[in-house]
């Protein structure tokens, strides 16, 4: 095929080839397990034959035969899984159309998409008067809100950096994600300017030891300018109350962020919205993904800020932008890269807005009340299981548990092997995590081919393969002997 460079022929290959991939993603094995020296001999990543279009696709269906299959219902390793179809459209169109969404000229359908998408989660979330972004991840996404925090605690810190500033200190729950120590060596605070707040039996951010910290920091002469309430911390799946920081933020003026990557998705469903983000339309700014248990293509996130757009282009404008910048002639916005970070923006807004055009509120809500059940069903069959053992107790979406190793032996380390060999058999991907000084398998289910079945057959797999190594480990004992 070297010489024929027809686009709608390479576009149907590629079609058929993805039609068949998605067809058989979720049966057969999660992957075809190679240590990374075997899948580089297997590879052969020294190959060279330019020009050559059947090369082109010999390269893709090595992708595909080797890649982690991740609609399969062995997929339980990530918040997030295969992406719908309707994003997926989305992806390959924006990937066809290849610009950016910084300016309305380059992307004019984009922009639109982008604000509308944007207005309907803020006024979902109850910022009606506020502003959004979307951004390449909750990393970012929290990294620019405490970057927001910083300028509007110090005027000056913009123009002369922290020199001659106050200390500032950040303030996060303990077993909040690593992205806010990343931020604070980013946005120059130092890592022991980010104070981890201690948490309660549930994982949550205690607000007594909040008060006492942040009592302890303004008599030091610092500045408390940010604190992040978690919904959803990554291995428990804990929520910090929102209702107890809002008379610490009176008191002592901080911004107050809500991280919700993994757990926000709950304010798509009011019943879960009430159990687990009450007072959330009081915080200053939120974060979800869209590419977790909404189900989008990676990567899609939104940023929400309760303030006006002024807030961000204070922060982030920088330098003569008029050469690709325009405004309205009432002044309003029209480009979207103003209120960004970076300058190219990738166009995430045609996934998401398909996806929520073809879900809408209500398709999305009974899919993360759908995790929730599930999550449920986990940790009962865990309790009612002689050989499995819940590390604590189920918070939401999260079921922290182990395989119960016979006395005297290493549980962190039988875990761990039954993680490995369930992966490098092809069968099950499945998260581990500490809690404290506990190992668990960290169970979650953002996957829409994992039912209660699946459930059944990955824990009794833990059990069949803990049970097995337990006894070759048995066996090398007594050959030692």
């Amino acid at each position: 095929m070297k010489s024929n460079r027809d686009p709608e022929q390479l576009f149907l290959r590629l079609a058929q080839l993805a039609g068949e991939y998605r067809r058989q993603q979720a049966s057969g094995a999660l992957v075809e397990y190679h240590s990374p020296g075997e899948l580089a001999q297997l590879l052969d990543l020294e190959r060279e034959q330019p020009g050559d279009w059947d090369e082109v696709f010999h390269w893709l269906e090595l992708y595909l035969r080797y890649a982690v299959r991740t609609g399969h219902p062995g997929y339980l390793n990530r918040m997030w899984s295969e992406a719908n179809l309707p994003g997926l459209l989305g992806e390959m169109t924006a990937a066809l159309t290849n610009t950016s969404a910084c300016t309305f000229e380059t992307a004019p359908v984009a922009t639109l998409m982008e604000k509308f998408l944007l207005s309907q989660m803020l006024d979902l979330v109850g910022f009606p008067q506020g502003v959004g972004q979307m951004t390449t991840g909750s990393s970012n996404a929290n990294m620019i809100a405490m970057m927001v925090a910083r300028n509007r605690a110090c005027q000056a810190v913009k123009k002369q950096g922290l020199f001659a500033q106050p200390e500032l200190f950040a303030f996060v729950n303990a077993e909040a994600h690593y992205s806010f120590d990343r931020a604070a060596n980013i946005l120059g605070l130092g890592s022991g300017h980010l104070v981890k707040v201690a948490v309660d039996e549930h994982g949550r951010m205690r607000s007594d030891a909040l008060a006492g910290a942040l009592a302890h920091v303004r008599a030091a002469g610092g500045k408390p300018f940010f604190v992040c309430a978690t919904a959803g911390t990554t291995v428990r799946g804990a929520y910090d109350p929102i209702a107890p920081l809002l008379p610490l933020r009176e008191q002592y003026g901080f911004w107050l962020h809500c991280d919700g990557a993994w757990g926000g998705p709950v304010i798509f469903s009011p019943k879960l919205r009430s159990c687990f983000l009450p007072e959330l339309e009081r915080a200053d700014s939120f974060t979800f993904d869209f590419h977790k248990m909404p189900g989008s293509a990676l990567m899609c996130n939104v940023l929400l800020l309760r303030g006006g757009a002024g807030v961000l282009r204070e922060t982030l404008a920088a330098g003569d932008e008029s050469y690709i910048f325009r405004t309205e002639l009432d002044g309003s916005l029209r480009d979207l890269g103003t209120l960004s970070l970076q300058c190219g923006r990738r166009v995430d807004s045609l996934k998401a807005f398909l996806d929520w055009k073809f879900y809408g509120q209500k398709g999305f809500a009974q899919r993360v009340e759908r995790y929730l059940a599930l999550a449920a069903y986990a940790e009962e069959q865990v309790r009612q299981s002689a050989d499995l053992e819940m590390v604590v107790p189920r918070e939401s979406f999260n079921v922290c548990f182990r395989f119960v190793p016979p006395a005297g032996q290493d549980a962190a380390a039988l875990n761990t092997a039954i993680r490995a060999r369930m992966q490098e058999e092809g069968r099950y991907l499945v998260g581990l995590g500490f809690v404290g000084r506990e190992l668990a398998f960290r169970l979650i289910t953002p996957n829409p081919n994992v039912d209660e079945a699946a459930i059944d057959a990955f824990l009794g797999c833990v059990v069949a393969t803990g049970k097995s190594l337990v006894a070759e480990q048995q066996a090398a004992r007594k050959t030692s002997r």
